[in-house]
């Protein structure tokens, strides 16, 4: 009897110890619950968190004007637009929408023309139709414009554009800009590929930064504000206990989707360097369940290409052959081959290498089918926007390895990440 008191009181005991781990999120598999929480100053804390609990006098008895879309959430996903409606001491009055509209319905390319929000009844005005600069009659009845948006750390997402084209509009009309900031969810350590040439600026690449610029959107609010006169009457809510060299899945956030075609972390992961795809006549993924982890089109060998990727030892990266057939976009309902990207490492993996490496490989192997898009009257093709110059395709049509193009851009990549060590927040 005594025996089996003992047994007993210890299994209560070990009982009691697992609930306090779990309680104190250490026995959930991923340490959220030890992140989470208002009022600690320790405690993870989103730019948006940040503002409610701790600085919320920065909107306090403001007309508030929003740009965000479905990544503007809470570690608790609860919407920063229900979240600002719903707060008696804020009176938010007009929601801005980037490219896929603040509800995300929107593809890619797609116009979304000013609506009423169902659910608030508020205005929303799109920055992605005729009009990607708020003009001063969407600015009419606000006192401060607000950004929350989650970006994925390349420079040819357009987010960071409207940021740029809003802090524009609200430094010519005296309204003070707010950056909620989020992390860069491939890390904001590593840097990468050749830096925007301005005679090559575009939507998909305003200023001269690199393909992978490792910086969060609050930070590149700073670079762009200074660095291009902006001036804007900025202020930047920065995270608590973000680490610079965490990837999005080693923070408590769950990953929402910042586009219909960035359904990952996997996909950002690949997308600086995969995405060079969509300059050429390859489908880039789009229509598949794996957009950009998916390379490929009809006249294409699976097996071929994926021994010729695997024969270049590519640092962090595996390619599977592979067959698919989109839905829609490039080669929709045709069957097309290719290969699946596989991040195998992604602390070595170099994804701008490893897409110039996509594209030449390509290009050498099926010098009569391959294309790239074609030129518009500048002689301009959209690969040029995308690499953001015009001698990379020339280098690649002549023959030129990717080591001797990454020799070419690195003095410029250089002088970058030395600018950019001014605008850094975390460290």
């Amino acid at each position: 009897m005594k025996k089996t008191f003992v047994s007993l009181f210890a299994l209560v005991l070990l009982l009691s110890s697992l609930t306090v781990v779990f309680a104190n999120g250490n026995g959930n598999g991923h340490g959220y619950g030890k992140d989470k929480g208002k009022g600690n100053p320790h405690k993870f804390q989103l730019g948006v968190e940040q503002l409610l609990n701790e600085q919320k006098e920065l909107i306090e008895g403001q007309k508030v004007g929003l740009i965000t879309n479905p990544t503007g959430v809470d570690q608790d996903l609860n919407s920063i637009v229900d979240l600002l409606h719903n707060d008696p001491d804020v009176e938010l009055t007009a929601l801005y929408g980037p490219e896929h509209g603040v509800r995300g319905s929107a593809q890619a390319g797609d116009y979304v023309e000013y609506y009423i929000d169902e659910q608030t009844g508020l205005p929303v005005y799109s920055l992605y139709g005729e009009t990607r600069k708020p003009t001063p009659e969407m600015l009419e009845d606000i006192d401060v414009l607000l950004f929350d948006i989650q970006d994925v750390g390349t420079r040819f997402y357009t987010y960071i554009y409207t940021m740029a084209y809003a802090m524009e509009a609200a430094a010519e009309n005296d309204l003070p800009f707010i950056v909620l900031d989020r992390p860069n969810p491939i890390s904001g350590e590593k840097v990468e590929g050749p830096v925007l040439d301005p005679d090559y600026a575009s939507f998909v690449g305003n200023y001269p930064i690199p393909l992978r610029h490792g910086m969060t959107v609050g930070e590149l609010a700073k670079f762009f504000n200074t660095e291009y006169d902006i001036g804007a009457d900025l202020t930047v809510v920065e995270m608590n206990g973000w680490n610079r060299n965490e990837y999005y899945d080693e923070t408590p956030l769950e990953f929402v989707l910042p586009s219909p075609n960035m359904p990952t972390l996997d996909t950002a992961l690949v997308y600086p360097g995969a995405a060079l795809i969509e300059g050429t006549n390859v489908s880039e993924g789009r229509g598949t369940t794996k957009p950009f982890q998916l390379i490929g089109a009809p006249f294409i060998n699976s097996t071929e290409l994926a021994a010729a990727l695997n024969d270049l030892e590519l640092p962090g990266v595996t390619f599977r052959a592979a067959s698919f057939t989109p839905s829609f976009s490039k080669h929709s309902g045709e069957l097309s081959n290719g290969v699946e990207i596989h991040v195998t490492d992604r602390d070595s993996f170099k994804p701008v290498e490893t897409g110039l490496h996509l594209v030449k490989t390509i290009h050498d192997m099926y010098p009569d089918d391959f294309a790239f898009r074609a030129e518009n009257s500048n002689g301009v093709s959209f690969f040029d926007n995308l690499i953001g110059n015009g001698w990379i395709r020339e280098a690649i049509e002549n023959g030129q390895s990717v080591e001797e193009m990454k020799a070419e851009w690195q003095d410029e990549l250089n002088a970058f990440k030395e600018v950019r060590e001014e605008y850094l927040l975390y460290r």
